[in-house]
């Protein structure tokens, strides 16, 4: 049965009250099942957390990565008119048809680890309005947005990513981190230089967040509320579709700081909402790192990557398989018949 998307904003906080819990008994089972293998204890690091955690959203003591989806959302932004970025806007055209013919890296990424790729491009033609002197979208384009993202995720998945592309979204969810986290040390702390920007490039994304986030003062309390103003459409969809993973039990590999973002409107409408959720890796975005720290996460990898479209999660996804290809097929002490088990 396929669960419909909220149709209204009070639907969606609503969902926030009733999601559900981590299956304990699946990650006990996982954990004795693990005490047994041919190694010592804890010997796999991170890898033993990994499983740990697919079993606890799977339900099984054996989790598995065989349905794994990637889905690269696009949308265009009205900010970025003021130069926030160092590609103009009709990039974000562009490499929804690379995406199409599979000439980006998140195709070849998801090619090595076995990951259907899908692409929701979102309104292209209509950038969303510019968030310096009012809000990004209506409620109307925001319910869409999300519904966007809702409809991306399939039930019974193993494993879900969600992936951006869209000129100035790193500005968007500077000013989106700096509403739902906080602006200490001032709103150019959230700012980086995203794909590539100069000083002055800097300096005009830095004077945008700060102009929005005066702008929107006083109605930025209510995160979805947040979303609306300084998000964009792209970006909205990313957080329905993190939202309906949670809904559905599908574990979550967060990508870089636009898919933190994202996720952070879920996680200050309700602590522990990402708790289907590991973060792949840290990105060269400077406050990517804040981010994380902020939604209490620890990134898998730390590569430097700068690129977006959820190839930090693509990458991911090869510790991921290594996690439950260790976890499933290691002999026992006792079918091995090596002592210390």
């Amino acid at each position: 049965m396929t669960l419909a998307a909220p149709a209204s904003l009070a639907g969606y906080k609503a969902l926030m009250s009733v999601l559900p819990a981590p299956d304990d008994g699946a990650t006990a089972a996982a954990c004795a099942r693990d005490a047994v293998l041919t190694k010592p204890p804890g010997a796999l690091g991170r890898l033993e957390e990994v499983v740990r955690w697919l079993a606890a959203w799977q339900g099984r003591a054996v989790p598995v990565a065989e349905r794994l989806k990637i889905v690269v959302f696009a949308g265009n932004h009205g900010v970025a008119a003021r130069g926030v970025s160092a590609f103009p806007a009709e990039v974000t055209v562009q490499m929804v048809e690379n995406f199409r013919r599979g000439g980006a890296a998140i195709n070849q990424l998801a090619q090595c680890f076995g990951a259907d790729l899908g692409v929701v491009s979102l309104q292209l033609d209509r950038p969303t309005a510019d968030f310096c002197t009012g809000p990004a979208m209506s409620e109307e384009e925001l319910l869409a947005a999300l519904a966007a993202g809702w409809e991306a995720v399939t039930p019974g998945l193993d494993l879900f990513v969600a992936g951006e592309m869209g000129i100035a979204n790193t500005t968007s969810a500077a000013a989106l981190a700096a509403a739902l986290f906080g602006a200490q040390g001032g709103s150019a702390g959230w700012c980086g230089r995203g794909t590539g920007l100069d000083d002055a490039g800097l300096a005009r994304k830095e004077a945008a967040v700060a102009l929005a986030l005066h702008c929107h003062d006083g109605h930025l309390a209510d995160p979805f509320e947040a979303l609306r103003r300084l998000g964009g459409r792209e970006v909205a969809a990313m957080t329905g579709a993190i939202l309906r993973a949670r809904i559905e039990r599908v574990p979550v590999l967060l990508d870089g700081f636009i898919a933190c973002a994202a996720a952070g409107v879920l996680e200050r409408a309700r602590p522990g909402a990402l708790d289907h959720c590991m973060a792949a890796h840290l990105s060269a975005e400077g406050a990517h790192g804040r981010l994380l720290a902020a939604l209490n996460k620890e990134p898998l990898l730390s590569l430097n990557l700068r690129l977006g479209e959820g190839s930090g999660a693509g990458v991911a996804l090869g510790l991921i398989r290594a996690a439950v290809a260790c976890h499933a097929g290691m002999a026992t002490f006792a079918e091995a018949g090596v002592s210390g088990g």
